[in-house]
């Protein structure tokens, strides 16, 4: 039984072949750079904000630091993105806020996140609180032991438990509409 559910959550070797059809058609070189990733996710290079985004994002999938995706990050960037569960998505979503990597986050990395989070759309939203606001609030609603750090499970639990924290923290990079149409049968 744990068999099959672990299956039908994974890829087959027709969709993984058909994602190494697709990479190598985009990435002939084997490897995907940065600029290719904008491309992909339509960052405009004009663009600050989404441009420092989406770098953040690469470098959060870009796990042995060389610059660039192969084709195993490649797959498992598009796994998280398109599959990956809650508890998936915010550990990832923590990785991205947590610059220094030291496993909790302080309200520098929190400001930094949100800085560019609200210049690209929360400007155009309904929130009308600034971004050093929208960090207090996280920190008041998450840091549970008032230390003026997140730890990972504070992070979880805190998201999990109020839809507006939930919302920030999990960060959401759409790449579902390049994918279905250039890999029809992954999602």
């Amino acid at each position: 039984m744990g068999q099959e559910e672990s299956h039908s959550e994974g890829l087959d070797l027709a969709q993984i072949q058909e994602l190494c059809i697709m990479f190598m058609r985009e990435c002939p070189s084997g490897a995907l750079h940065l600029h290719e990733f904008k491309r992909i996710f339509g960052v405009q290079s004009s663009s600050a904000e989404e441009s420092l985004y989406i770098e953040t994002v690469f470098n959060s999938f870009d796990t042995n630091r060389d610059n660039r995706l192969d084709f195993i990050e490649y797959v498992a960037a598009l796994h998280l993105i398109l599959r990956g569960d809650l508890e998936a998505r915010l550990k990832w979503s923590f990785k991205m806020y947590d610059k220094d990597g030291n496993g909790k986050l302080d309200r520098q990395e929190v400001k930094r996140l949100i800085r560019i989070i609200h210049k690209i759309k929360l400007q155009r939203s309904e929130v009308d609180m600034t971004p050093s606001e929208i960090c207090d609030r996280i920190f008041e609603l998450v840091d549970q032991n008032h230390d003026g750090q997140i730890t990972l499970s504070e992070f979880m639990e805190g998201a999990q438990k109020d839809e507006w924290v939930m919302n920030l923290l999990k960060l959401d990079v759409n790449a579902t509409g390049w994918v279905v149409q250039n890999c029809g049968k992954f999602p």
